[in-house]
């Protein structure tokens, strides 16, 4: 009996691989360490039966379709995706791709857009031993929330909004900490925590105590972007690497012209898989290459210092042919080694 090689768990084991790879490789820590992370989410068209079920939000046009949202490393490593409704707040799955992971990567930084961030968002990140830094749109007219009524600071007090409500913190207390454990053990899905907020009056008390801590770190983060540049500069580079990299997915993504045709969450989740899988195959490939042509050009006599290194992004991929015949011949061998660099002298006399 064959087995269907293509599944959820497959997928999960292959990821980790790449990605663990390029993690290990020495060339990805001139990107970063790993350590932080930006997550974002990129629309996809639905056409034919998906399009049935595929849900429309303007932002993006009046065509129905998909939003696969993802998790990538500072070195450009993809660890995390999920198909989610356009309509849907990001916000919603900003944890779940830090936990629901196999790689080796230890996120502790993580980097989103103002549709990543609320306040219990904010509120659940120090539970998990994380720490929630996203680009806020408009953030000077967000209020700052302090233990004191807003006029104990008569010169910022049309900046501060409603008191913290440490009351309802300590009554929930023993509740937020079960709460983050559950998270971290990955026994829940953070996903389903704040669906829960949403729909269940019994969960009332608790989810307006995440939102009181929430206001608490929200505030400290707010004072902390005011006055650092570096956090401003390390949030704008991790989102821009998650921007560049939606670009490599759309040229990938060209079969059926680009479109989502499978109805169901698992379907839809399977091609979102395989389109990490394969950007995380190119990013490695570039990477692994990028570093023979450096090392290449060093032997030469070359001056290739690092800080020029860590600008060259591996997300190219103009180099690599993505249409064609694609063969599956299990019994074709492939060459072992390296290919030979593409020097420029070889490239002319080919000419």
């Amino acid at each position: 009996m064959r087995s269907f090689h293509a599944r959820s768990e497959t997928y999960r084991a292959a990821q980790a691989c790449v990605t663990d790879a390029h993690t290990l490789h020495p060339h990805s820590r001139l990107w970063g360490d790993g350590t932080t992370a930006s997550s974002d989410g990129q629309f996809f068209r639905a056409s034919d039966r998906a399009a049935k079920r595929g849900d429309i939000n303007l932002h993006y046009g009046s065509e129905p379709g998909t939003k696969f949202y993802s998790g990538l490393s500072d070195q450009y490593g993809y660890f995390s995706i999920l198909p989610i409704s356009p309509t849907e707040s990001e916000a919603v799955y900003v944890l779940d791709g830090l936990f629901d992971h196999d790689t080796i990567l230890e996120i502790e930084e993580l980097f989103t857009d103002t549709g990543g961030a609320s306040d219990q968002v904010f509120g659940l990140f120090p539970f998990v031993g994380k720490r929630f830094a996203p680009r806020l749109r408009n953030i000077k007219d967000r209020k700052f929330h302090t233990f004191e009524r807003a006029d104990t600071y008569p010169a910022l007090a049309n900046h501060i909004g409603t008191p913290i409500n440490t009351t309802l913190i300590l009554e929930n207390w023993d509740d937020l900490l079960r709460l983050g454990a559950s998270v971290t053990t990955r026994a829940v899905a953070p996903s389903n925590i704040f669906k829960m907020f949403a729909t269940s009056s019994k969960a009332n008390d608790l989810a307006k105590a995440v939102r009181e801590i929430g206001r608490i770190e929200r505030t400290l983060f707010m004072i902390e972007w005011y006055s650092s540049q570096s956090l401003r500069r390390r949030c704008q580079a991790g989102l821009n690497k998650g921007e560049a990299a939606h670009k490599l997915k759309r040229a990938v993504f060209f079969h059926e012209r680009g479109e989502i045709r499978d109805r169901s969450y698992d379907s839809q989740a399977f091609p979102a898989s395989g389109l990490n899988l394969v950007v995380s195959a190119i990013v490695h490939w570039n990477t692994v290459y990028l570093s023979r042509a450096a090392a290449h050009l060093r032997q030469q006599g070359r001056n290739i210092p690092d800080d020029v290194l860590k600008h060259i992004s591996p997300l190219s991929w103009e180099h690599i042919n993505l249409t064609g015949i694609y063969s599956w011949d299990t019994e074709q061998q492939i060459p072992e080694g390296f290919r030979t660099l593409r020097l420029p002298g070889n490239i002319l006399r080919a000419a």
